[in-house]
């Protein structure tokens, strides 16, 4: 019996034993774990990426059973039972100590472009832009009439009237519009890679959970620091962000209760004196009616 073990050790790939006894040992060395589908995920993107991060991340592209086989003999990292549920299709493995939202925002900045095929899914508003094609008039004429494009003939091409929507987010793209597409080299179908499953110390992280907006996280961390400047300037609470405003707002209380009392300084001259005539005015008035006059 153990012969044939033996011989069966022999015959089995060195590939995949060195991926096996390799992916036993990462999940220990990386506090991240993380997944990806590699759909639509071209060899050069990967290749990039793997380039310009070798120190931080390491990627593998993995056989599911034996990465399955693998991570039953880990201990001692939470979730990765988790992580070997999702293993389904092509698949990579990413090992690091970078966030997986980090991670997430890196691939994201490396995405590209395809052109479209029959059948795909428009993942944003498709535009064919105004302007001179290069297309000779043809059969394909038609086509644009099809996707509803305005187009004129001018000097012997085809040109588009205006920016045209040929299809909204969603949408299935057919056939015919895809082939309209790639002759106008309009290239609407986002490739790259893309968190999908990710562990990290402890935790499990779904792809919708990783996605990041920076705008609107830079535009709500500007507007928290605000509320919050506001809320401890109004408190009189003293830290050095609130040291400016608390003394500008303490000039601006003991400058209007001076002038309230009437006491003239150099600051409260331009608000003491008029209001010191106003009422004068207003004196002088009320003598006049009752017939006294100045002398």
């Amino acid at each position: 019996m153990s012969a044939q073990v033996t011989e069966q050790r022999k015959h089995y790939p060195k590939k995949k034993r060195l991926m096996y006894q390799e992916l036993q040992e990462l999940p220990t060395k990386y506090n991240v774990i993380a997944l990806s589908k590699m759909t639509k995920v071209r060899a050069t993107q990967l290749m990039s990426i793997r380039k310009k991060f070798r120190n931080e991340i390491k990627i593998r592209i993995i056989k599911n059973k034996v990465a399955i086989r693998a991570f039953e003999k880990v201990k001692g990292v939470v979730g990765i039972e988790a992580l070997s549920k999702q293993l389904e299709g092509q698949c990579a493995l990413m090992f690091t100590n970078v966030s997986p939202f980090k991670l997430n925002l890196i691939f994201s900045q490396n995405k590209v472009f395809l052109a479209a095929k029959g059948g795909d899914i428009a993942s944003k508003e498709i535009v064919v832009p105004a302007g001179n094609t290069g297309i000779a008039p043809g059969p394909v004429l038609s086509e644009f009439k099809v996707a509803n494009v305005p187009t004129k003939i001018d000097q012997g091409t085809i040109w588009v009237n205006k920016d045209t929507v040929v299809a909204k987010p969603g949408a299935v793209i057919s056939m015919q519009l895809a082939s309209l597409l790639s002759k106008l080299n309009v290239k609407p179908i986002e490739a790259g890679i893309a968190v999908n499953f990710a562990v990290a110390e402890g935790l499990l992280f779904k792809e919708q959970d990783l996605r990041i907006n920076l705008e609107e996280y830079r535009e709500e961390l500007v507007r928290s620091f605000q509320q919050a400047l506001a809320l401890a300037t109004e408190a009189g609470y003293m830290v050095p962000e609130t040291v400016k405003p608390l003394l500008v707002k303490a000039q601006q209380h003991a400058r209007s209760l001076a002038a309230e009392a009437g006491y003239v300084t150099p600051e409260t001259a331009d608000i003491v004196l008029p209001h010191a005539q106003a009422k004068a005015q207003a004196v002088a008035g009320k003598a006049k009616e009752k017939g006294y006059t100045a002398q």
